[in-house]
């Protein structure tokens, strides 16, 4: 969001003393990077509309929607062996919370048997985590788990997968992280509060047109029957 100042009248400023000018600083300069906030500008892209994400995608990305009871929080990006999973959540105004987060997670990961050790990312602290995998026997996998503060909301990122360990792999997945683009909406919300997603609006028409399909269409659902006597 750009903040516009009123500028003062030039001969206001040729009257007046050169010592009691404020000093202002100057700007910062514009990021080249995301995650973006909906309220900023922020590079055109090819994106997916989920809501509360704008998700970039790229050839090859298969792209699933996680689920929390009757509502989606949370998107995975799937490409060749490697997998990205985002959240978004609400943050204070003043404060972040990847500090606390980052913390949080690492006690999880240590009392789940796995082991996890700070290190720096490209979008600041990072953890790097050995995670028990799913299944009996399956030994430890490893993860990273990414964290960025943004205005009044949070986004974690996990990666899992061939990007979790090569590089080359997990560039692509950075990619993405770099233009997602968080839409936090205006309504008040709890810290720590997941941004909702929703299905982008072509797959909400299929699934609302599969659905009607099934109401007008059931050949094994018994209907009126007539029974014939003789």
């Amino acid at each position: 969001m750009k903040e516009v100042f009123g500028r003062r009248r030039r001969a206001e400023e040729e009257t007046a003393p050169v010592v009691a000018r404020e000093e202002r600083p100057a700007p910062d300069p514009a990021r080249e990077n995301g995650p973006w906030d909906a309220q900023e500008g922020y590079p055109e892209a090819e994106r997916v509309d989920l809501g509360g994400l704008l998700l970039p995608i790229g050839p090859g990305f298969e792209v699933q929607l996680s689920m929390a009871g009757e509502h989606i929080d949370g998107a995975v990006v799937l490409v060749e062996e490697s997998a990205l999973q985002l959240h978004a959540f609400a943050a204070p105004k003043r404060s972040g919370i990847w500090e606390e987060v980052r913390a949080e997670l690492a006690r999880e990961v240590g009392a789940a048997g796995g082991t996890a050790r700070e290190q720096e990312g490209p979008f600041g602290p990072e953890l790097a985590a050995q995670v028990p995998a799913q299944g009996q026997g399956q030994g430890l996998q490893p993860v990273r788990y990414l964290g960025v503060d943004g205005p009044r909301w949070f986004l974690r990122a996990v990666i899992s997968g061939r990007a979790a360990l090569d590089e080359a792999a997990a560039a692509v997945l950075e990619d993405v992280v770099r233009g997602v683009v968080v839409v936090r909406g205006d309504d008040p919300m709890p810290p720590k509060e997941p941004i909702q997603l929703r299905l982008p609006a072509e797959a909400r028409q299929a699934v609302e047109q599969q659905a009607a399909e099934q109401e007008e269409f059931r050949p094994f659902e018994r209907g009126p029957e007539i029974t014939e006597t003789r």
